[in-house]
């Protein structure tokens, strides 16, 4: 018995969510593994952050890649790659020893496959589904990455019991045994005409001019500035958070399965900032945007002046606020190019955003860990991604709306 037309559109986004929100917990337990890797090893925090910049770099130049073969071949071959070179990896490093085997292991296979299986093929063929609907498409997909940061304190479950090892594998196998049935079952490309791809979409914001390609795109004054709000916002400033909150509050004196578990409301906050960031598509990209870029520099003003004060009600205030401002920033953002670039090439044109995400985001992460060696805390980086967050605000504020030039 064939699927209700009307209901397929929601099967394939409820199954990108499955898959985004899988394949990011992946590259996200690093948010765990980092003390455990360093305590293990006796490496410096700089050297064993490099591995989380390593993946998010070969994840963004990647991406433009895993467009465009969502763009021309099909799609379920692209994903169940990634899926089983997502899972694969995280498994193999279960037998890594040297700074090497993890910048191999995790910063290339994992980021390889997570590029096959990410934003940039998953949004491309989801909002195929839903033309008129792009932010809530993009809202939906991205809440599966902030869902992802909620396992935190599974991961840190898992090693507490059976060793980061074993913890490796059984996160790896799990991981790709789901995705690629999920996959295989549900995903598929929209055939129809954009006239019937969602029957109760609304009115798009705005259409685009012409059928935008990457090649025309990339002279344009808009694009330059989408390009600088990715590396700033959903790169550098997002993936410090990530990489160094649970060390973050480690050090200010809560336990490794406490500090995860708090990270975890980052991560339901940051799906809650995700999903909220729809009202874009009734209120306007930019004041949603620059809501964001405040309620997140301000967590982690908190975070800050709160120096080793441990306590669980400023942690959950900095998770919830910075969770959910980052939150609101990729969708919107993403929507906000959408409307000016859409087109049958969009998926190159997304993987160019997220490239310049993934260099932002691998710099953040390396730059908080070499401050920290270099002074011994947190604070001059907290500062730098607080500036960081608050330029982007001001970047997205000074696009003209409606000029793609």
């Amino acid at each position: 018995m064939s699927t209700p037309q009307v209901s397929r559109p929601w099967i394939v986004l409820g199954a990108g969510f499955v898959v985004i929100a899988l394949g990011y917990a992946m590259r996200n337990t690093f948010t765990v593994f980092y003390p455990v890797l360093v305590d293990e090893f006796g490496w410096t925090r700089g050297v064993t952050a490099v591995m989380f910049s390593i993946t998010l770099l070969v994840y963004g130049l990647v991406a433009p890649v895993a467009g465009g073969l969502v763009d021309h071949f099909n799609p379920k071959l692209v994903l169940v790659s990634g899926g089983l070179l997502v899972g694969g990896g995280i498994a193999l490093c279960s037998v890594a020893t040297q700074t090497w085997h993890f910048y191999l292991l995790y910063g290339v296979v994992v980021a390889i496959g997570l590029s096959l299986i990410g934003v940039t093929p998953l949004s491309t063929i989801v909002a195929d589904w839903f033309p008129r609907r792009r932010a809530l498409v993009f809202s939906i997909i991205i809440a599966g990455f902030g869902i992802s940061l909620v396992t935190a304190p599974v991961f840190q479950t898992l090693i507490t019991r059976f060793g980061w090892q074993h913890a490796y594998v059984v996160i790896g196998v799990t991981a790709a045994a789901i995705i690629v049935p999920v996959v295989l079952l549900f995903i598929r490309r929209n055939r129809l005409p954009a006239s019937h791809a969602a029957p109760d979409a609304m009115p798009a914001s705005t259409t685009p001019a012409h059928d935008w390609t990457l090649r025309t795109a990339l002279p344009t004054r808009a694009f330059h500035i989408f390009l600088l709000i990715s590396f700033c916002n959903m790169g550098f400033a997002q993936q410090f958070s990530i990489a160094h909150s649970v060390y973050v509050m480690q050090d200010t004196g809560y336990s490794p399965m406490a500090a995860a578990s708090v990270f975890g409301t980052f991560g339901i906050a940051f799906a809650a900032g995700t999903l909220a960031s729809a009202l874009s598509d009734r209120f306007g990209r930019t004041p949603v945007f620059v809501s964001g870029c405040l309620l997140a520099s301000s967590g982690m003003l908190l975070l800050m002046l709160a120096g080793h004060l441990a306590s669980i009600l400023v942690a959950l205030l900095f998770c919830i606020s910075t969770g959910f401002g980052l939150g609101l920033g990729p969708p919107t953002a993403f929507a906000a190019a959408a409307d000016r670039f859409h087109g049958r090439n969009y998926g190159t044109i997304q993987g160019m955003l997220i490239l310049s995400c993934s260099l932002g985001g691998a710099l953040g992460p390396w730059v908080g860990g070499a401050l920290h060696d270099l002074v011994g805390t947190y604070g001059l980086a907290m500062v730098i991604d607080i500036a960081i967050l608050l330029v982007s605000g001001v970047m997205m504020w000074g696009i003209q709306r409606g000029r793609a030039h």
